[in-house]
Order: structure tokens, then sequence, then C-alpha cells
């Protein structure tokens, strides 16, 4: 059995944000193998997700997030079973960093399922006819389109945009391992973003690579 140390459990914890004890198994169970060991407590953090999506998660934050001198101002509504991990570190990180990945990503719903179908068609037939107008044949436009609106869907959809910090991992995967740290049910319930001057024909700053720099330098 490999010699497991505290170093080791530290830099697991630092990477998933499990438990000690949750790290030190991982570490034992995967010999010693800090990537295998990561894998390991993700797919774990997944299934206890699972498990616990279906309790009751009336607690929580609303964070409000401010930039550029009042220029972009987001409300975020966070929520978990008890006001217990509503006060900890842990949870208060994890929302301020979708309040600042709202501000700087400017998605325009919570998931992909809060689309309007309107909206899907639209950008179907508009992906569909430059698809056409390429010269791809029919047989492979279908295709092609489901890629493009999957993409579209994580340009626009919070919890399936990638994390500004984090690129390979998505929001929906930052609150999986949220909800495996503090042991309850997380959600991102709403969000609300305004910019100044939003929908007038002038010309504004784009704030969006100002913000996502100073997510990454926290």
């Amino acid at each position: 059995m490999a010699d497991i140390s505290a170093k080791m459990v530290k830099e697991l914890r630092d990477r998933t944000l499990a438990g000690f004890s949750d790290c030190k198994k991982a570490l034992v169970e995967c010999e010693g193998d800090l990537d295998k060991a990561a894998d390991f407590l993700r797919k774990k953090g997944l299934v206890t997700a699972q498990k616990k999506a279906g309790r009751t998660a009336s607690a929580g934050l609303v964070h409000s997030y401010i930039h550029a001198g009042g220029r972009i101002g987001v409300l975020l509504e966070v929520n978990c079973e008890t006001d217990f991990v509503a006060k900890t570190e842990q949870f208060g990180e994890f929302v301020k960093d979708v309040a600042m990945q709202v501000a700087a990503m400017s998605p325009r719903y919570l998931t992909s399922e809060d689309v309007p179908e309107a909206d899907i068609a639209k950008e179907r037939e508009i992906r569909v006819e430059q698809a056409r107008q390429s010269g791809k044949p029919d047989n492979v436009l279908e295709k092609i389109v489901d890629g493009q609106i999957k993409k579209w869907y994580s340009e626009v959809c919070l919890m399936e945009q990638p994390f500004v910090k984090e690129a390979k991992k998505t929001i929906t995967q930052l609150q999986t391992e949220l909800v495996a740290a503090v042991g309850e049910n997380c959600k991102v319930r709403r969000f609300v973003r305004w910019e100044v001057g939003e929908g007038i024909e002038v010309e504004k700053k784009d704030f969006a690579q100002e913000i996502a720099e100073q997510l990454k330098n926290n």
C-alpha cells in the first residue's frame, strides 16, 4: 500500500474541495495516484449530488456584485439546505465566483431547459441556412446543427458555461463539487444582470475580459 502523506492529502483537498477523510480514502484506494484519486472523488461527488438533488434547498444567499464603478451589476440567488452551510467559506466563495461569472460572461438563461422553444427554433433556422449556404450535404446538416446548438448552450446558459477560473469545468460541475464538499444540496436558483446603457444603440466598452481576468486572479 502506498505511503499517503499529509501533503498529498492537502493537495488533493485543494484540487477537489473534498473532505480530509474522503481525500485520504481516495488516495489509499488509488494507491497514491493524485490524478486517479481526483477522478475517483469527482465521480463520487456526482453520485452524491444526484442523491441530494431531490432534497429541499430553501436556505442560502442572495449576493450582489458591482463592477467597473457601477457599470455592471449582478444579483444572484444560490440555495442550500441550512443556514450553517450558507455561512461557510466554501459556499460563500462559490456564490461570489458565480456572480462574477455572470458579470463576465453575460449568460441569458440559467440552464438549457430554460431556453424558450421559440429561441431554439430561431437559432436552428439560422444555423441550418448557414450550413446549406456553405454547401454541406443534407444528410449531415442535422448533426452539424445539433453540435452548433450544443455549443450555443455553453455560451448562453450559465450552468453549461465553462468556469472562467478553470475552463475544463462547467458551472454545473463546480456546483457538484460544492455539494460533495459541504454535504448538502446546493443549487444556483436565479440571477439577473444589468449593464449601463444596455439596449441603447451606442458603442459600449466590453467588460467581459476585464472581469474574467479579475476572477482568475482572485
